[in-house]
This record gives C-alpha cells, sequence and structure tokens, in this order.
C-alpha cells in the first residue's frame, strides 16, 4: 500500500468524492476531519458513543463498537471509504488487515501498524526484539502471582505497570514496593480498554525527562518516494500517565536529539505507511530509549496548533493524502488540558473571554457530550518568546475556564 499513487480529489457528497472514515471521533479526530475538509475530502467519523467531537463536524457519522468485527464491518462496507485513519487503539485490527489485503480501502499507516500498536507487547517486541532499539526492561504476565514472580526475580522496584491496551495512562502506575502491589495489579485490570487481562510491568529507568517526538511519513512531490520529517521535541508532564501540558521546543543535546531521530525513524519506518506517529522516548543525558509509538498525532502534540507552520492534524492529513509537508516550528509554544472537574450530562463553561484576554494565546473546546472530573474538555493553548513564559500563559489561561454542571 506504501507505493499506492496520490489520490485524486473530487466533489465532497458525490459519486467522485475522496472519502476518508475515522475509526475513534475524539478531539484528536475532530481536529483531523477539519484538516481534511479544508482540502475537499469527505470525511465519515465513527465511534462508540453519540455525538463524539468529530461527529458534530464529519459529514457523516456513524456510532459502532469498534472492536466488533461484524458490526465494523458492515460500516465499512456500507461507507466504503477510499481510506480508513485509526485514532484509538480499541478496534478489531484483523479486519483492517482483511480488508485491507483485499484491496478494499487504505489504512492509515498501514494496517500491521494499527494491529502492532493496538497492545502494547506487539510494539514493544517489534522494538526491542526485532529492531533491537534500546527499551526499559519489561515481561508480560497474566496474573497476579506472575506479576509478583516477575518483579522479585527480574524488574525489581521501582516498576511501572500498564495494561497492555489502554490509553491516556489509564490503568497504569508506577509501583515503590510489594505493598502496592495488589492494588496496582487491581488497577491495571480496571484501566484497560478491554477488560481484564494482560499486563506489561517495565523497570524503571532514572531519565531526566520525556518526550514526544512526531514524526511524519510522507511522500515527496519531487522524487515520490517515502521521506521522513520531524517536529521539534514535545516536552511534556504527566499525572497518573495522563498528559496536562505539553510544550514546544523541549531543548536536547545534539547526541541526544540524534538518537531520538534514529530511533523513530527505525521503529516508522517498520510500521511504513505515510501519516503523523507519536513516537515517545525516554531521555537522560545523551542516552535515550524507546517507550512507545502511536500510528496518528498525539494529545501532547495539541501544542503544535499554535506553535508549528502545520499542525500535527495538517501534518497527518497532508501526508495521507500524499501531499508535501512542513513541520517548521513558527514559535515557542504550549499546551494546558482544561478538565471537566465534575460529572454531569451538560455542562456550561465561563470566563472564556477573560481568558483570551491574554495576548497570544487560543482555546480549543471539544464538545464532548458528557463530563467527567477528569475528562478532557478543551485544552488551552499559548505562545511566548520562549518555553517557560508559553507554559506560564497556557496555565493560567486553562486555570481562568470555569466548567459547572448546567442546571
Amino acid at each position: 500500500m506504501e507505493d499506492s499513487s496520490v489520490p485524486l480529489f473530487g466533489t465532497p457528497l458525490s459519486g467522485v468524492a475522496l472519502k476518508v472514515m475515522l475509526l475513534g471521533s475524539g478531539e484528536l479526530g475532530k481536529e483531523v476531519t477539519i484538516a481534511l475538509q479544508r482540502l475537499g475530502v469527505e470525511v465519515v467519523a465513527v465511534d462508540r458513543y453519540e455525538n463524539a467531537p468529530a461527529h458534530q463536524v464529519a459529514h457523516r457519522s456513524h456510532v459502532v463498537s469498534m472492536t466488533d468485527k461484524e458490526a465494523l464491518r458492515r460500516v465499512i462496507l456500507a461507507e466504503q471509504p477510499d481510506v480508513i485513519v485509526p485514532e484509538i487503539e480499541a478496534i478489531a485490527t484483523d479486519l483492517l488487515v482483511e480488508l485491507e489485503d483485499e484491496g478494499v480501502a487504505r489504512v492509515i499507516p498501514t494496517a500491521r501498524a494499527a494491529q502492532l500498536t493496538m497492545n502494547r507487547e506487539g510494539i514493544r517486541r517489534l522494538a526491542a526484539e526485532t529492531l533491537g532499539l534500546p527499551v526499559s526492561p519489561y515481561q508480560f504476565v497474566d496474573s497476579l502471582d506472575a506479576l509478583r514472580q516477575a518483579i522479585d526475580s527480574d524488574i525489581g522496584y521501582p516498576c511501572v505497570i500498564k495494561p497492555v491496551m489502554s490509553s491516556s495512562g489509564k490503568g497504569q502506575s508506577v509501583l515503590k514496593s510489594a505493598a502496592d502491589l495488589e492494588k496496582s495489579w487491581t488497577y491495571a485490570q480496571e484501566g484497560g480498554r478491554t477488560g481484564k487481562g494482560r499486563v506489561i510491568v517495565e523497570g524503571f529507568i532514572n531519565f531526566d525527562y520525556e518526550i514526544t517526538l512526531l514524526t511524519v511519513r510522507y511522500r515527496d512531490p519531487h522524487s515520490g518516494q517515502i521521506q521522513t520529517a520531524f517536529c521539534e521535541p514535545i516536552g511534556h508532564q504527566q499525572l497518573d500517565g495522563d498528559y496536562i501540558e505539553s510544550w514546544q521546543p523541549h531543548v536536547m543535546s545534539p547526541k541526544a536529539l540524534e538518537k531520538a531521530r534514529e530511533i523513530a525513524k527505525t521503529v516508522t519506518g517498520s510500521l511504513g505507511g505515510m501519516g503523523v506517529f507519536g513516537v515517545e522516548l525516554f531521555v537522560a543525558g545523551d542516552q535515550v530509549w524507546f517507550s512507545e509509538v502511536s500510528p496518528r498525532p498525539h494529545d501532547t502534540g495539541m501544542v503544535t496548533m499554535i506553535s508549528q507552520e502545520q499542525s500535527e492534524f495538517e501534518l497527518h492529513a497532508r501526508a495521507l493524502l500524499g501531499l508535501p509537508v512542513n513541520t517548521t516550528l513558527r514559535q515557542p509554544g504550549a499546551s494546558s488540558v482544561i478538565y471537566g472537574g465534575v460529572q454531569a450530562k451538560a455542562v456550561t463553561i465561563a470566563n472564556v473571554a477573560q481568558a483570551l484576554a491574554e495576548e497570544g494565546t487560543d482555546i480549543r473546546l471539544f464538545g464532548k457530550p458528557e463530563s467527567f472530573v477528569k475528562r478532557r474538555m478543551g485544552v488551552a493553548l499559548a505562545t511566548a518568546a520562549d518555553v517557560r513564559q508559553a507554559r506560564e500563559k497556557a496555565k493560567r489561561v486553562s486555570s481562568t475556564v470555569t466548567i459547572s454542571a448546567a442546571s
């Protein structure tokens, strides 16, 4: 599929439309939808719940459990998209492999990439055992007893426990001693995308910081060959495995940056296809370790909506359509998450004007149909002369916005 020709563009909602189907319609999918529609693409958004953010801007939407292989097959065959863009991990990826092999649709970046990254075991074994990339010590286990044995015999404390299938840090915890073992195991079981099951336990790396290196595989318009481009490194802060703020650029030593790009190019090249990949890396001095990769735009990359010439969403849309890309950093920027703070079916959002009164700020409200205390409902964006000022400004914006349950 990698050598397929650049698609023809046609009138949306007509027989000649170039049709893209999103599997997953959250805030990242919403921005991808908007970027695609600016290029005249017809977009169909699919998610497991009604009125997801991308549903609200797509040409059409469907509600279906994307881990239900037959239900997903029916939707895809009914819509007959030219391109399928997975936006989340919890998808019946074996179906995507079948449909891609049958020539039904092109999967971005590839069906194999979606399948390997759907759970942490596939991508970790590829990175460590096939590609030989530096990673933290790890084992996969299926029971509390196996977890205890893996830690005692090999991994040691402290360590990190994650479900093999989860997103946004759900089910992830740092285990400091045996006293927390059962609690961490239970939390991992509850946080998995598909319920109870297998977990990965990783040795804790004493890193200085972690970054997301957005890596873009695109078709060069002059040579026609697939090329790799990199955005400037994105630093981020997490709480319980979930990102709460990010900034760009994150300063790295030249050696560390070179190694990071080598690792990112190796793993994305192995996955193949075209599009944006969010490569997560640990860094200590000049040493770099591979952590994870998402074959799609990354939540920490929302900062690019204010910091780059083309955001990660525009880059993804352009790359999957075979168009040239521009990863140039325009100015230092930062993002800060706006949480729901309340459990409510509908909310009111106040102080937006006050939040945006400061120059060099922006905001995205995702329009999610229901609020949870720790659900991302929006993101504050800011630019400044340097990253420190941008971070401070973004946090001022996010803290000024207030969300309340609708009366």
